[in-house]
């Protein structure tokens, strides 16, 4: 592992979760809330006037005072009076606000509704509340320091997954001894059962959060970490496999086969494509080894050929890379379930656990989408998100399991142009003047224009090395544009064809985040706890407390460590 798991002479008698946090230096103190970095209280705030999070003049934001502020954060919301027994985490990747609402109207569209008045599965929550994004170092985050923050109660660097803010970007050295524990190896210390299902490559940032600690995210494979790196820093395949808390994850889904498989490798579903291990080690045959009552998958048919319902341990790698989009999915060779699939057989394997569970699903391929300024893709992963909610709520019962959806970031995706009730949301801005007739609306110039677009990204109008001037279509990943104001002729485009590209503002090769605060929804014990504006952190200590037996094991550490 990255960083072992190390436990004192007495180990054997500490509490699990004492174990874990002893292995990162600081967090012991960060449980207590005894940081020598807070500072005197302020004064007291006027009667009625709620204290905001993060107050001026106590928080450094040194990694001890992020957790103390989180945890605080979640006690005063009272989310140690919940009693969860099972706990899911859904993350859509890239789900910013704009998404939410543009697939929403998607899908009520697809039924045959006007859109607008159409709800998603999680919209239907009673909790809601706004993450604020930012990560340490960057006032638009990336999703392994936002991640993070999720998945250990403390915000840190761009970049960096499972590490506090004192490691550096692709800094190997700096990384030793600032590794954060996840609330997933929390959750295998204290004998829940766990799980994670993405549609990204499974080494990829936003799950590799949930179970490993690298300055780096890119090092998924050992053919991505500088040569003198790798034995201090292994890399983020080698890390899953070799995964030494509680009994191992039983269940992990989803693409990357790249990275588990040596160079010399042949993949089974694509001939052309290779392992990218320089080490020669085959981990997934080595998971089996480890696990030899496990269950392996990498096609459809694996899937289906699992009884998840008595299965031991679950590995399944569907892609040599990402998993496909979901209006891809069809056609891939192998066959890949959905979403929505994979959580429900997720579900019945965890559910066996009568202790709980905590399971992390990411829907990755929303943000792959807006990166690459296709709206199509994005908002129709959003939709299957919402089937894999509403698959986890028919699987669960809202007396025993939290469920939270969130994102990790924003994108640049934009709303606007005044169309009339139910005008196709991947269509032109137009008007029905007061009659039956629809009409394209025409800006200054006397040009029509989409109700979806972009800040920035691909879809910029002039020539690339790759498509001409004008409309152009997915995908699309140029490397320059010719230096000309250009906007695109849509009037003879089907803008709502799923290889459509959004036209952008601004040229980039790829399209980038936003910055602002992103949605947060909460069902069942716990959930209202879940309000208002928080740090990002705050949500990993809304899991924890809400769950007796993590709340009870951080409980006992605090008070050993009395303020």
């Amino acid at each position: 592992m990255l960083f072992p798991h190390r436990v004192s002479a007495a180990g054997a008698r500490q509490h699990p979760l004492r174990r874990a946090l002893a292995a990162a230096p600081g967090l012991l103190l960060i449980a207590a809330c005894t940081s020598a970095h807070q500072r005197a209280e302020p004064p007291a705030r006027p009667t009625g006037m709620p204290a905001p999070l993060l107050q001026v003049g106590t928080h450094d934001e040194h990694p001890a005072s992020w957790y103390a502020a989180g945890a605080a954060a979640a006690r005063a919301r009272g989310a140690g009076d919940a009693s969860a027994r099972n706990l899911i985490l859904f993350v859509g990747d890239g789900m910013g606000p704009t998404t939410v609402a543009a697939a929403r109207i998607l899908e009520g569209q697809r039924r045959g509704a006007t859109g607008e008045e159409n709800l998603l599965s999680f919209e239907a929550f009673p909790h809601t509340g706004y993450s604020k994004t930012y990560n340490t170092d960057m006032q638009t985050p990336d999703s392994a320091g936002t991640m993070s923050a999720m998945m250990s109660g403390v915000k840190t660097r761009a970049g960096v997954i499972g590490l506090d803010g004192r490691a550096r970007y692709g800094d190997c050295a700096s990384a030793q001894g600032t590794d954060l524990p996840s609330l997933l190896q929390l959750a295998e210390q204290v004998g829940l059962a766990t799980g994670v299902v993405t549609t990204t490559r499974i080494t990829h940032a936003t799950p590799a959060a949930t179970y490993a600690h690298t300055p780096l995210r890119d090092w998924e494979a050992d053919a991505l970490v500088p040569a003198a790196d790798r034995a201090a820093c292994a890399d983020i395949a080698r890390q899953l496999i070799e995964f030494d808390h509680g009994d191992g994850i039983e269940v992990v889904m989803g693409g990357g086969r790249q990275m588990f498989m040596p160079a010399t490798a042949t993949d089974p579903e694509y001939p052309e494509s290779r392992g990218l291990r320089e080490d020669g080690r085959d981990l997934v045959a080595e998971w089996q080894t480890r696990h030899p009552e496990g269950h392996y998958a990498w096609n459809r048919a694996g899937f289906d050929g699992i009884d998840f319902a008595s299965a031991d341990k679950v590995f399944a790698l569907f892609q040599p890379g990402h998993m496909q989009y979901e209006h891809d999915r069809s056609a891939d060779v192998g066959g890949e379930p959905s979403l929505a699939e994979m959580v429900a057989a997720a579900i019945r394997r965890l559910q066996r656990e009568q202790r709980g569970f905590l399971l992390v699903v990411e829907a990755g391929r929303i943000d792959h989408a807006h990166h690459a300024n296709n709206a199509y893709r994005a908002l129709t992963d959003t939709i299957a998100l919402s089937d894999a909610v509403a698959a986890a709520q028919a699987a669960t019962s809202v007396e025993d399991t939290l469920i939270v959806v969130t994102a990790d970031h924003s994108h640049v995706l934009s709303f606007a142009g005044y169309s009339h009730r139910g005008n196709p949301i991947l269509g032109k801005v137009s008007d029905r003047t007061g009659t039956d007739d629809v009409k394209l609306k025409r800006d200054l110039t006397g040009r029509v224009y989409t109700t979806l677009g972009y800040i920035n990204g691909p879809g910029y109008a002039s020539e690339s090395e790759l498509q001409p001037a004008g409309p152009k279509r997915y995908p699309h990943e140029p490397e320059r544009f010719a230096a000309v104001d250009a906007r695109p002729d849509l009037e003879a485009v089907d803008t709502t064809a799923p290889d459509f590209v959004q036209p952008s503002l601004w040229a980039l090769a790829s399209e980038t985040h936003g910055g602002e605060d992103v949605a947060v929804y909460a069902l069942g014990p716990g959930a209202e706890t879940v309000r208002g504006v928080m740090e990002q952190n705050v949500i990993f200590h809304l899991l924890l407390q809400a769950q007796p037996m993590l709340r009870a094991a951080e409980s006992a550490v605090r008070s050993d460590n009395p303020r």
